[in-house]
């Protein structure tokens, strides 16, 4: 798997930023900060203060505990620095104090399933409108080919998403759909594994499928191949399957990540036994629409008007429908009742996604702080990116400004502020004005 290349100048700034952070707490208690902390000596040329105090807000961790009220944070050199509560920390003097009294504050959200453009050009506009959404990181789940620009996964942009990708995907053929690597006996999956590996890939994606019956889906010594393949070259596999036989087979057979739930029927207590004995298995939902009008208005302004009212027009009662998310939706309770890994993830390429499927998982019996602890530190930990996910000391400060709590509703989400990728404000107003301008 890649490793995101990063500055790691930081560390000595945020162990000096933290250490006088450490020095004034412990002052203002009347302690000898000589017991605990690493005395800071002042120099002429010491640099200026560049930490920057956040306060006021109300704190969702996005590790599922209580959040904090009236909180105080910091950011220095793009980490954060301190985390607490008002009274616990002394102000530095020059310090940049931001005041968030009434805002709540999280992490940014983590799609973990997309389908992103493949030009690098499109690629930047999607990375950058998710950000917009407070969307700090994306997993490209299997139709990105020999030419995506997957060297984008090593950049950092300004004011855009992190970028991980599942670079072709393994099926049995499929004419007259998308091509990905069409495998039809075990050494062609292998092959097919090896060719993805050899690109680096974040994980591998399999759809094992056959599409109501119009193709004849992988069999399961083929993915087994992949699989095992995928293994022996220390990379995860995640699966696209329909119905539970299938994805009984999969579990079997090793998968990793489901990146939908079963959709044919209810999960059985066969299946859920299995689950629980793979604890590191990952569910992404992936649910599908739920038939019924919602509202949209929300949309209204970030994103091109033709765009919102081809969403209006879809947006009416579907009984079909219905009936297809009430199958998802009740495993997917099941299973996260069960103690399941679940996170947030959207297959396709709306950006503001990630905030309807959110919705979706509360609808479904999952509470809001479950479903923020999935578009969050779940998430995360899925991508493998150790230093996101949480708003805790020495991770990267990336977080949203929402103008109200959603953990009273899930819907809050959506009003969102400001968006922070690592300590520095997205330009929102930018982004959506390129956007509106198409």
């Amino acid at each position: 798997m890649h490793s995101l290349k990063v500055n790691k100048s930081f560390v000595h700034k945020i162990a000096t930023a933290a250490s006088v952070l450490t020095f004034l707490a412990l002052s203002a208690c009347g302690q000898s900060a000589e017991q605990t902390a690493t005395p800071v000596t002042e120099t002429a040329n010491a640099e200026p203060v560049t930490v920057v105090f956040y306060e006021g807000a109300r704190l969702i961790v996005g590790d599922g505990s209580e959040p904090i009220e009236n909180s105080v944070f910091s950011v220095d050199s793009g980490h954060f620095v301190a985390v607490g509560t008002a009274g616990e920390l002394t102000i530095p003097e020059g310090a940049t104090r931001i005041d968030l009294s009434g805002m709540t504050v999280m992490p940014t959200i983590i799609d973990t399933h997309t389908h992103l453009s493949v030009t690098r050009e499109a690629l930047l506009d999607d990375l950058q409108r998710r950000a917009y959404f407070g969307v700090s990181a994306t997993l490209s789940m299997g139709a990105d080919g020999p030419g995506a620009p997957l060297e984008m996964r090593d950049e950092v942009i300004p004011d855009a998403a992190l970028y991980q990708s599942a670079g072709h995907g393994i099926t049995a053929p499929e004419p007259g759909r998308r091509v990905v690597h069409w495998v039809t006996n075990e050494e062609e999956a292998r092959q097919a594994v090896q060719t993805e590996a050899a690109r680096n890939v974040d994980v591998i994606k399999l759809w094992v499928d056959d599409r109501d019956g119009q193709f004849e889906q992988l069999s399961p010594e083929i993915y087994g191949a992949a699989i095992d393949e995928a293994h022996q070259n220390n990379i995860r596999v995640s699966s696209h399957q329909y119905e539970l036989v299938d994805a009984k087979g999969l579990v079997r057979a090793g998968v990793d990540i489901f990146a939908h739930g079963v959709r044919d029927q209810d999960i059985d207590d066969e299946f859920v036994d299995m689950v629980k004995q793979r604890p590191n298995l990952v569910l992404i939902p992936n649910l599908p629409e739920r038939g019924v009008p919602t509202d949209l208005d929300w949309l209204t302004g970030s994103i091109p008007d033709a765009v919102l009212n081809g969403l209006q027009e879809n947006n009416t009662d579907n009984p079909e429908a219905q009936e297809m998310f009430n199958i998802q939706a009740r495993n997917l309770a099941r299973l996260s009742d069960e103690g399941m890994t679940i996170t947030v993830g959207t297959d396709g390429n709306r950006p503001w996604g990630p905030h309807i499927e959110m919705e979706d998982m509360v609808a479904s019996g999952m509470t809001p702080a479950q479903v923020l602890v999935a578009a969050t530190k779940n998430g995360a930990a899925l991508m493998e990116l150790d230093d996101r996910g949480t708003i805790e000391v020495a991770k990267v400060a990336d977080f949203i400004v929402l103008a109200a709590n959603p953990l009273d509703d899930i819907n809050n989400t959506r009003k969102i502020s400001t968006v922070y990728l690592s300590g520095k404000e997205v330009d929102r107003a930018g982004i959506s004005a390129r956007w509106n301008d198409l």
